[in-house]
């Protein structure tokens, strides 16, 4: 069983390689919530995960019991990571199995770390049932992300450095997808300090560890979707199920667009760069999913920061739509020298700055004799963007808008 004594092994293993990452006090986020918030920023972690912690422990636990054939892991990226990192370290064999879709950054940062990539599958459990076949047929051992007591017990160390750094934390809030995160920290959160609450964060679209809480037994999902795809776990592991069962006080779930505008918060308010997973914790901060006294002293782990910068500028893109501070508009002109620059001069007028612009006039749902121009503000508000509105109606601009 995971325990303190063991947490304190893995953390002796771990040594100088894993870093101490930082705890700090968040003054805009614990205003806007009326916590005391302290972000434990794993996402500064080497190989930007927190993952590290319990792979690095799980193959020291196997070199020191003699077994150097190899490992074999199944990710989508940061265990995979985590896994090539420890195999480089002790000089073993490491192949990692990832989903056929994994992005081509991820690839190569595995492959940059020494281990080699079998990419198989549509998904993860796909790569995962290769990665558990191709072990046993090779006689490597298999390393989980998740449902393995020596990776619980690294992961736990977070929970160490927190408390000795804020030791008088009301309660931790910290994400889970297949629960190895939560277990090893909870188990250390409640024998360190019991009256702690311990509250874990889901996606709403990867719900199976939630709903298996509830229900006080595995439930399993068809299928997961969220841009939290280090959570984003189909399956119930019986084995992190019974430590969340114990220790863990509540369960919650937030939604894609919670998630996306807390990646977008940490980034522009807090200066961090965090992934879906990560920021789940924050998303039930600042959308009030936390039922807890005002003033409660709060730790959230963020867990890792391997955002694909495709999702990051979707997200930043969307954010700023939603918070008016872009606006895309189709405008109606008539077809002939002068309409473009009397439409430019309006948006001057209005101290609206045109970011991108199109032009067509091929369109079938077009008069003879006019165009459409496409063009992406930047705005002021939701004040400002009403008197954009307002000017092209009085100037007769007919136009519509694209969200």
């Amino acid at each position: 069983m995971v325990d303190l004594k063991r947490i304190g092994r893995a953390r002796k293993r771990l040594g100088e390689v894993v870093l101490r990452t930082p705890i700090a006090y968040a003054p805009i986020l614990s205003e806007l919530t009326g916590y005391e918030i302290y972000l434990k920023k794993e996402n500064l972690q080497r190989t930007g995960s927190f993952k590290l912690r319990g792979a690095f422990n799980k193959i020291a636990t196997l070199i020191e019991a003699g077994r150097r054939n190899g490992v074999v892991a199944a990710s989508a990226g940061n265990h995979a990571q985590g896994v090539a990192f420890g195999a480089r370290h002790f000089g073993i064999d490491a192949t990692i199995f990832m989903p056929e879709s994994t992005p081509l950054t991820k690839v190569m940062g595995v492959r940059d770390l020494g281990a080699e990539v079998v990419l198989r599958g549509t998904n993860y459990d796909e790569a995962y049932a290769y990665a558990v076949e191709y072990a046993k047929e090779h006689e490597k051992d298999f390393v989980h992300p998740f449902a393995d007591e020596e990776v619980m017990a690294g992961q736990g160390t977070i929970m160490l450095e927190m408390l000795e750094e804020v030791p008088d934390l009301d309660a931790v809030v910290i994400p889970v997808g297949g629960g190895g995160l939560i277990s090893g920290c909870a188990v250390a959160a409640k024998s360190l300090s019991p009256d702690m609450q311990v509250i874990g964060i889901a996606a709403a679209g990867a719900p199976a560890m939630k709903q298996s809480f509830d229900a006080k037994r595995p439930i399993d999902t068809t299928s997961v979707r969220t841009i939290a795809d280090g959570i984003a776990v189909r399956d119930t592991s019986p084995v992190t199920l019974e430590y969340i069962l114990k220790y863990v006080d509540e369960m919650k779930l937030v939604g894609e667009d919670e998630i996306a505008s807390a990646i977008l918060f940490l980034l522009e308010r807090q200066k961090l760069t965090v992934e879906g997973a990560s920021a789940v914790g924050v998303a039930a901060a600042l959308h009030g999913h936390l039922d807890l006294e005002p003033g409660s002293k709060v730790g959230i782990v963020l867990s890792g920061g391997n955002i694909d910068v495709t999702m990051l500028s979707l997200i930043i893109e969307k954010g700023l739509l939603k918070s008016f501070r872009k606006m895309k508009l189709v405008v109606t002109l008539i077809d002939k020298p002068g309409s473009l620059e009397r439409f430019a001069g309006l948006m001057r007028q209005v101290q609206a700055n045109i970011v991108q612009i199109g032009f067509d006039r091929t369109s079938t749902d077009l008069e003879f004799g006019d165009a459409h121009v496409s063009v992406a503000l930047e705005t002021k508000g939701a004040e400002h963007q009403e008197q954009i509105r307002q000017a092209l109606r009085e100037n007769g601009f007919p136009f519509r808008e694209e969200h």
